[in-house]
């Protein structure tokens, strides 16, 4: 797909090809206008086709929503190779590919999205915690402020496992952006979230391309050129698993120090909370494939490894898999909701037999929820012979017997 990477910027709309990474993406809109940009994934070598296909987000989304509510029109290969764009392919499809993945559906060459506005000033802030800072207290109070706050501020929440003076400890850290200037953050967070304990020395005011590339780990942002967007050399983890979870209502401390006690004992695992609200609430879940709108925030279980050869992955893949027990109380129950973009097939894989249907129907409805049978239906409609499939595709509805 990496062929498939010209992007076009004209005004408020861009067409992106599939193939295009979002730091190439977000430089060729910084390029034509510094007033605009796009509410996608902070990590720029992901390829945009994946990630808005499959409801991306960034960290935009209380302000904005996802990327797919942007999405105007698309460009597919259908199974009968018959280039389609949204008029000639139809209001289903055209639903489908924004959540539903693209690849159960055909092959995707590029979107039109609409840019939206970005103020010349953002502010982003890092505060990080151990456990003997009370950090606890910190976390607890972060679910009932960063989902709830100014649309404009995304306070994404990560757990770490750290060796602090020899011991096995978790860190907590808020990192943020403000769609707005650091006098403004602060007085909101002094007044909503004194546990934070921000300081003005933590702000920093950039422009919003800038911004970009500080979440993408270069703290000297405003010393950086934008160009390194355009670098395409992939992530430096080795190997990685992801799982997701949602939650409806905030864990309680007690729970958080289950959690955190759990983390240790499993040793690598990483937590990275990201919050919803804001416009999020506003969209019905429908609206797209994505169905996940209403919850309070989104977890990312995170496990990296360097070690090559089956006997690390089983060993790392165990303790990813352990926490994911752990955590089942606090997260959403009948289905246990997931993160399609988080590819993970513990949750269910297909072998395309006799029982495709009902064996999709398992991580079909953790995915997507209600929106399942919406896809299936386009599915049966557009490939009906399951040409477009992979372990956790949409499936084609049962034959009639």
């Amino acid at each position: 797909m990496s062929i498939l990477r010209n992007i076009t910027v004209e005004g408020e709309f861009a067409w992106v090809g599939a193939g295009a990474t979002l730091g190439e993406v977000y430089y060729r809109i910084w390029e034509k206008s510094k007033s605009h940009g796009f509410p996608a994934g902070v990590c720029p070598t992901v390829g945009a086709g994946g990630h808005i296909s499959g409801g991306g987000y960034g960290n935009m989304i209380r302000k904005y929503g996802l990327s797919v509510d942007y999405v105007t029109d698309a460009k597919v290969v259908d199974v009968n190779g018959r280039v389609l764009d949204r008029k000639s392919m139809g209001e289903d499809l055209f639903w489908a590919i924004r959540g539903g993945g693209g690849a159960s559906f055909g092959v995707i060459l590029a979107f039109k999205i609409k840019l939206v506005p970005v103020p010349p000033t953002v502010t982003v802030f890092r505060v990080q915690k151990n456990l003997d800072e009370n950090a606890i207290d910190m976390v607890h109070k972060w679910q009932f402020v960063a989902p709830k706050t100014d649309p404009g501020l995304f306070m994404r929440l990560l757990l770490q496992p750290v060796t602090q003076k020899g011991n096995q400890t978790v860190r907590a850290s808020v990192v943020a952006l403000f769609l707005g200037n650091s006098n403004d953050v602060m007085s909101l967070l002094t007044k909503d979230f004194p546990e934070l304990g921000l300081k003005k020395e933590n702000c920093t005011e950039l422009t919003w391309i800038q911004s970009a590339l500080w979440w993408a780990n270069n703290d000297n942002a405003t010393q950086v050129k934008p160009e390194i967007l355009l670098d395409r050399n992939l992530d430096s983890a080795s190997f990685l698993k992801r799982k997701s979870d949602f939650v409806e209502k905030e864990i309680t401390k007690e729970g958080l120090d289950f959690l955190i006690k759990k983390m240790i004992e499993v040793g690598k695992i990483g937590l990275v909370f990201n919050p919803y609200g804001g416009i999020m609430n506003e969209v019905a879940t429908t609206a797209t494939p994505f169905p996940h709108r209403k919850k309070l925030y989104k977890i990312q279980h995170s496990m990296n490894w360097k070690d090559p050869g089956t006997e690390a992955e089983s060993s790392f893949l165990q303790q990813a898999r352990s926490f994911y027990s752990y955590m089942a109380p606090f997260v959403t129950k009948n289905p246990r909701h997931a993160y399609i973009n988080y590819r993970d097939l513990d949750i269910g894989v297909n072998s395309h037999g006799p029982n495709s249907y009902r064996e999709a129907e398992v991580y079909g409805r953790k995915y997507y929820g209600e929106n399942f049978d919406r896809l299936v239906k386009v599915k049966t409609a557009v490939d009906p012979q399951n040409f477009f499939r992979d372990e956790q595709s949409i499936p084609t509805l049962p034959k009639a017997t």
